[in-house]
């Protein structure tokens, strides 16, 4: 349920805006949890191959995709199955109206890589990690949608077939899932690396949602909005990093709590201070 801003928040957000720069959000698995996707780290995310289990850090690599691709394939198409199966939730839907008000003053940066702040509506957004519905060419740089002839709701346990290895490939070439892997580097040309540096040192206000600031880029961004003087607000239902920063540096709020209690009356109170005055 939605919670009422506290009056700090909504001061904030209107002392904020008249600043020049976007008002930048940052989301994380938190916002999508309350769509049903299980955290990546959960233990739903182990795999089973043969007769051992892998953890989703084990498996979300260039060495493991390189050792056993098949395997790896139809974990990634698991997780899209459960990421297809679900839908954008009120948080989402409040980020899409806001961006609707604002126009060119929104940015977004997600973790995310289920799809849903794409598929609520959401147009300004930096997916850092990739996106779980794409696929490019191992030796390549194009991106591609998964093609429609694989499962949406591919089981648990199935295995490729030939029919599934002919569909994954891009020219001709064996493709990957189009995600960040734990032995990757950001770059801007897939994940946004720049871009995403650059929306922080505009920021007039930088919102943080349900993160566990456990990957760089993301705190690369609270730390250089940190040292520009730009505050934070932290949504999450436990202390963070992010929130560590606001409480040493005195830059912003945090807002103890779920994605879905309190973007909504956020997102609101933005969308009015923030959209051009007619």
């Amino acid at each position: 349920m939605t919670r009422a801003l506290p009056a700090p928040v909504e001061a904030l957000v209107r002392e904020r805006a008249v600043e020049p720069g976007p008002l930048l959000w940052l989301t994380g698995a938190g916002i999508s949890a309350e769509s049903g996707i299980p955290t990546f780290r959960g233990p739903e995310g182990y795999w089973k191959v043969g007769s051992r289990n892998y953890h989703p850090q084990q498996l979300a690599t260039r060495a493991a995709f390189g050792a056993m691709p098949d395997e790896v394939w139809a974990w990634y198409l698991y997780r899209r199955a459960v990421c297809r199966a679900a839908e954008p939730n009120a948080a989402h839907h409040a980020l899409v109206e806001l961006e609707e008000r604002i126009g060119p003053r929104f940015r977004l940066i997600t973790q995310n890589v289920d799809g849903l702040h794409q598929r609520a509506g959401t147009k300004r957004v930096y997916a850092i990690h990739g996106n779980i519905d794409e696929m490019r060419a191992v030796s390549g740089r194009v991106t591609a949608p998964i093609p429609a002839g694989i499962p949406t709701d591919w089981p648990k346990g199935r295995a490729l077939t030939a029919a599934d290895r002919d569909l994954l490939q891009v020219e001709a070439r064996p493709a990957r899932p189009h995600v960040l892997w734990f032995d990757e580097c950001y770059d801007e040309e897939h994940f946004h690396f720049d871009s995403s540096l650059r929306a922080a040192a505009e920021a007039s206000l930088l919102v943080v949602v349900g993160t566990t600031g456990a990957t760089n880029l993301p705190m690369q961004v609270g730390m250089l909005c940190a040292r520009h003087g730009t505050p934070s607000i932290v949504i999450n239902p436990e202390p963070n990093p992010f929130s560590e920063v606001v409480e040493r540096s005195g830059l912003g709020i945090f807002l103890q709590g779920t994605a879905g209690e309190w973007v909504p009356a956020l997102a609101a109170a933005a969308a009015e201070a923030y959209a051009p005055t007619p």
